[in-house]
């Protein structure tokens, strides 16, 4: 379906700095309208409602291919995985298989999907701190390629239930702290993710005696949201006092842009820094693997709202359609993200961009610097592509919003929306 196909005939604007949140070829047309994968969003709205999750397909496949020609120019033994726990859907599963990356999943939730788009089990690596029987037994039955183990009851599990020798990789607590919210910090001393270095090391005794078990290597992760590449190094430093394996994972981590503040690192400058440190850490016939999640997807994503009210005062609200119920990354994180009115681009008197939710913490965007909402405008906010989908929810039962690619002037559903049937459909009535 082809949705408001137009011109990109930039009109004049007092700042067009919004544009630079969003994928990379939006722009504003002859009207002053915001076009995103050559569409504009106020029909995008108007065809499927709101709020919505709009992904740019050609930013992010064009994004998965950066990250994976970035790492096969810097080590040419490696491997992208994209961390799908950022958006397990299954049409970006089967996106992630048709660029050649492989992906990791957490639960049989993104296993099942995984599979379902079609994604050779062979490149997908299982993560989770608490896997159960029936999920490990579901990994093992489709033959996935690497199971990380978390913990010595993995170990147990796995020589337990499977049928043939699974290769595996041992998460290790490198004990690195990086500047990021405590929530997304995984690599530091005390963690609930992997093994200390101990422990790592009993672990990987018990895997090579295993006659079930094959030790492919060794698996780090510091975190989320991480600008700073340090840490990254000192990880890679730290999981070498092992000794030398045919495989490291050096996890993912690396931050998005999500406001005009932000400068995060590039994905080949992320890239490079692993790649150095396994030069003077690794063997360098090692295989290096890397599971890029939110730097990845993040951009490629906007969230569609229309505004249902204006409150004027000291502050002024502008209550969406959605809120919390689709975004609850500011609520836990204390995100900040940046909003724009979608045919009035530029900087207004800051207003307070709040959701519909029952709860004072349901704010999207504080001093938002909207031009003129009114009723009825569609809002845009932008980097939404990471972990908004993820952990959308039924509060005061809100419908699961869909999700639309978009690309070269048409758009394609690929996630529907939420039907009141859908919200009622478990529930026993007898």
């Amino acid at each position: 379906m082809t949705v408001g196909c137009v011109a990109f005939a930039v009109v004049n604007n007092d700042d067009l700095s919004f544009l630079e949140l969003l994928p990379s070829g939006a722009a504003v047309d002859g009207e002053g309208e915001l076009v995103i994968g050559g569409c504009r969003l106020r029909d995008v709205a108007q065809r499927y409602g709101t709020p919505t999750y709009l992904i740019d397909e050609s930013n992010l496949r064009s994004t998965v291919s950066g990250f994976r020609d970035a790492l096969n120019a810097a080590w040419g033994n490696g491997r992208v995985h994209f961390a799908s726990k950022a958006f397990p859907s299954t049409a970006i599963y089967r996106l992630m298989a048709e660029e050649g990356v492989g992906v990791d999943v957490a639960g049989g939730g993104e296993l099942q999907m995984a599979l379902a788009a079609g994604v050779d089990p062979e490149t997908i690596l299982v993560h989770g701190n608490a896997k159960t029987d029936a999920e490990l037994a579901m990994a093992l039955g489709a033959g996935v390629g690497l199971i990380v183990i978390d913990n010595f009851d993995d170990i147990d599990r796995i020589e337990r239930l499977t049928e043939r020798r699974q290769s595996v990789l041992v998460r290790v607590i490198p004990d690195v702290r990086p500047d990021t919210h405590d929530a997304m910090a995984t690599g530091q001393r005390g963690s609930k993710f992997g093994l200390s270095m101990p422990d790592a090391e009993e672990a990987l005794k018990r895997i090579r005696r295993s006659p079930r078990l094959h030790l492919d290597g060794v698996h780090t992760h510091i975190g989320s949201q991480i600008t700073d590449l340090a840490p990254f190094a000192e990880a890679v430093a730290a999981i070498s006092a092992l000794g030398d394996f045919d495989t490291y994972d050096l996890g993912g981590g690396l931050g998005a842009r999500y406001t005009y503040l932000d400068n995060p690192p590039t994905p080949q400058a992320w890239i490079g820094c692993l790649t150095d440190a396994a030069r003077r850490h690794l063997p360098a016939t090692s295989r290096i693997l890397v599971e890029p999640g939110r730097s990845m997807v993040a951009r490629s994503g906007v969230t569609l709202y229309r505004v249902v009210t204006v409150k004027h005062g000291e502050p002024t609200f502008v209550a969406v359609d959605g809120g919390m119920g689709d975004n609850l990354d500011v609520s836990l994180y204390g995100q900040r993200f940046e909003a724009t009115v979608a045919n009035r681009l530029g900087w207004g008197k800051p207003v307070e961009l709040v959701g519909r939710h029952c709860e004072s913490g349901d704010r999207l965007v504080a001093a938002a610097p909207l031009v003129d909402p009114v009723v009825g405008d569609v809002v845009v906010v932008a980097a939404t592509g990471a972990y908004c989908f993820t952990m959308a929810n039924n509060y005061n039962g809100a419908l699961k919003p869909p999700v639309v690619f978009a690309r070269d002037g048409a758009t394609r559903l690929v996630v529907r929306r939420e039907t009141y049937d859908d919200l009622l459909a478990r529930d026993e009535t007898g």
